[in-house]
């Protein structure tokens, strides 16, 4: 079945600069940092967090129902989504507002310095739930980095009508206080975050971790270069390490890449385990291109990648499902 994905759509402007953030920063003056880096190279790309999810779970042969606020600008941007099998027909345009921007520079390694103008974002709390799940035939919605006020109305509408949801604040917890974010989380099917994330969450929440699993049914925590854990009220602890990669070019986008894996895999109906091996694969192809919608799922060499990282036994289990 159709999976909504709710949440930002940009324009990502990318910069690299030679060199490393750190050396730049002054412990005794972060209180009047006033720095501007050289970069050497910029490039324009298509992004935006539920974007970058639907454009993974086309790739992986879903249809997925992306649900975001976008101003006139977006034509283009829509054309490209559509013709990769994102459907967009439940988008709003603004009248009054420009598409997203957001603006990133990533240093040698590969930290990153980045600002987003929310744009027509702002107007995503306008955007109600239903009539996308009762035409798509949906059976599940992920609540990913918006406008906060989107996010919230998002999660109670889902609560309000019984619509099965994942929780998926990332950048926006540093936005959110803890009222909004309990708001957010508070009997989510799935809760995605990083380990950063995982600690702020609890931090302005109040609650431990303990406390936070008695909210939600299943926690994923993305844990960098040492893989994902997830864990649940009745789920075995699973730990799954990253992929192998062939290259690193632009960490951007890759938790969206592992999002669109992991949800497309359990809507095959795999085990958490295989669900996280297929999104640490796709979030390893985004990681290896610049852009977050630059690669290709080809069957074959997918198939390969994963029996590489995690066995035969994963590869001709995901293979069947692949397009």
């Amino acid at each position: 079945m159709p999976i909504l994905v709710a949440g930002s759509i940009a324009t990502d402007h990318l910069m690299h600069f030679p060199g490393a953030f750190s050396g730049q920063l002054l412990a005794d003056q972060l209180d009047k940092v006033s720095l501007s880096f050289l970069v050497d190279d910029l490039v324009v790309r298509r992004g935006g967090v539920a974007a970058n999810i639907s454009f993974g779970m086309a790739q992986l042969g879903e249809t997925p129902v992306l649900l975001g606020a976008v101003g006139a600008d977006f034509d283009e941007y829509r054309a490209w989504l559509t013709r990769n099998g994102v459907d967009c027909d439940w988008v709003y345009v603004s009248s009054v507002h420009h598409t997203a921007r957001f603006v990133c520079t990533t240093d040698e390694q590969m930290c990153q310095i980045a600002s987003f103008y929310a744009g027509a974002m702002s107007e995503a709390r306008n955007i109600e739930l239903a009539p996308a799940w009762e035409s798509s035939g949906a059976d599940l919605v992920i609540i990913s980095a918006d406008d906060p006020a989107a996010m919230i109305r998002h999660s109670q509408e889902c609560r309000a009508r019984g619509f099965r949801f994942a929780a998926d604040p990332s950048q926006q917890i540093a936005r959110m206080d803890g009222a909004d974010l309990l708001q957010l989380i508070d009997g989510a099917d799935l809760l995605f975050t990083n380990q950063y994330e995982k600690s702020l969450l609890e931090s302005k929440t109040g609650l431990s971790e303990e406390q936070v699993m008695a909210r939600v049914g299943v926690r994923v925590t993305t844990l960098g270069s040492d893989g994902v854990e997830i864990a649940g009220r009745d789920v075995e602890r699973v730990h799954v390490p990253v992929a192998k990669e062939r290259a690193r070019h632009d960490p951007t986008g890759v938790g969206d890449g592992f999002r669109a894996g992991f949800l497309s895999a359990r809507s095959w109906g795999l085990s958490w385990q295989r669900a996280a091996e297929v999104g640490s694969l796709l979030a390893t192809l985004v990681l290896e291109t610049v852009g977050t919608q630059e690669y290709e799922v080809k069957k074959p060499e997918f198939a390969d990648r994963l029996a590489e990282s995690y066995g035969d036994g994963c590869a001709d289990e995901v293979l069947p499902h692949l397009p």
